[in-house]
């Protein structure tokens, strides 16, 4: 494995709306979901000043939104004059937009992803998942947070969730792609992104087997992680996040709304 424990992280934020019409977008009046205000800031910049605000990151891609949006929004146009911070047109998916990120960054280079809804960011998640991430031994490494201690802090908050044998977990939008074999990654998560809500059909790319012992209750998170490893000829790991907030980003405008209810208690107490 790459020493990757000297490296800066290069980050890359997913920025492009996945579809025309984007309801949080269209419920925040704004020209993209990333521009969409929590706190009085867009979304994306609120990610970028945690990214900027955390030591291990050194240079950041923002990819998206498109060339168009960019050139009737002076305030990203001013942002993106900011040193360390560039653009990069998104693709058709997330997963392409990764590729295409990844493409573009000297070979070995530590790459720390997220996305622009995950407006809740701060830079000591993105300090603890990255030093996490390095000290993991993997090549691929993804943020999960427990869903008891997130329904715990945020009652009735709707999050999809996957059930293990030993608990239910969900994803925080912070993936580490640690080695020059890590970028392989990114072509398995094409083919099951589509099915990032539907746990059983993403489990069915590991096999019918496997899908049967989770829909059983017999599947456990190491077991998950190791027929991943497998699948993928990689490894493949998980950092478990102390934050309740880092599972939390805006996929409706009912999301939308309990981020902003959430910003702004936070904001009350500092």
């Amino acid at each position: 494995m790459t020493n990757v424990r000297t490296q800066w992280f290069t980050a890359i934020v997913l920025a492009a709306d996945r579809k025309p019409n984007d309801p949080v977008a269209i419920a925040a009046q704004v020209s993209c979901k990333a521009l969409a205000p929590v706190g009085g800031r867009p979304m994306v910049f609120r990610v970028l000043d945690a990214l900027a605000g955390s030591d291990p990151v050194k240079n950041c891609i923002l990819c998206g939104p498109t060339k168009a949006i960019i050139e009737r929004e002076p305030s990203l146009q001013k942002r993106l004059a900011s040193p360390g911070l560039n653009w990069l047109a998104p693709g058709a998916t997330p997963s392409t937009s990764v590729l295409a990120a990844l493409s573009v960054l000297p070979h070995g280079t530590p790459v720390l992803v997220t996305t622009a809804d995950h407006a809740l960011l701060r830079p000591e998640m993105v300090v603890y998942f990255c030093r996490e991430a390095l000290t993991s031994g993997c090549d691929v490494v993804a943020a999960l947070a427990s869903y008891p201690q997130i329904m715990a802090k945020y009652p009735g908050m709707r999050r999809t969730r996957t059930r293990f044998r030993d608990g239910d977990f969900c994803g925080c939008n912070l993936f580490a792609f640690l080695t020059p074999q890590s970028h392989a990654a990114a072509d398995f998560w094409r083919r099951v992104e589509n099915e990032r809500k539907r746990p059983v059909k993403m489990l069915s790319e590991l096999g019918w087997m496997v899908v049967l012992r989770y829909l059983l209750g017999r599947l456990s998170l190491d077991n998950a992680l190791q027929h991943i490893s497998r699948r993928m000829g990689l490894r493949v790991g998980v950092v478990m996040m102390p934050f309740p907030e880092a599972a939390v980003d805006v996929d409706s405008a009912g999301d939308w709304d309990i981020v902003r209810d959430i910003a702004s208690r936070e904001e009350c107490r500092v």
